[in-house]
């Protein structure tokens, strides 16, 4: 039972590092998009304009592709660290990825990703949030020593 303590300590410390990663995450992407996508979210929630509730559910889906992508990396990274600072760097590397990803995509396609979830193009967003999931499940399995 006294082991069960020890592991529950190390349970402890990991999520105590992961859960600041995941929020540091959540700031690079909000600060690396052009748009407010809380602000975008929030203004959705006015029922008589389906506008907005179409530019809410495209910044969701982008920004909620994102934070999943990024917990599959940390998820890896809590599996194949060799320490804290080994999860630190990887979710870091992580997030990093994610934005770089997002702005490959925006220059790869036609139009313009941005302008596009910014006027509520939810295919567009979940598009990229589905992007954004397939770059998090491969930066994790190449995670690996």
């Amino acid at each position: 039972m006294s082991e069960q303590w020890t592991h529950i300590g190390d349970f402890l410390i990991y999520l105590g590092v992961t859960v600041p990663l995941l929020l540091f995450g959540l700031f690079v992407f909000m600060v690396t998009t052009p748009y407010n996508e809380y602000r975008m979210i929030r203004e959705g929630s006015d029922v008589n304009d389906p506008r907005k509730q179409a530019i809410a559910k495209s910044a969701a889906h982008d920004l909620g592709g994102k934070i999943i992508g990024l917990a599959l990396v940390l998820a890896s990274a809590i599996y194949h660290s060799v320490g804290i600072m080994d999860l630190i760097v990887w979710g870091v590397i992580g997030a990093i990825f994610q934005v770089i990803v997002f702005y490959l995509f925006e220059l790869a396609t036609p139009f313009s990703v941005v302008k596009e979830i910014r006027g509520g193009n939810v295919g567009v967003a979940l598009f990229a949030s589905r992007l954004s999931m397939a770059t998090g499940l491969l930066m994790a399995a190449l995670i690996s020593y």
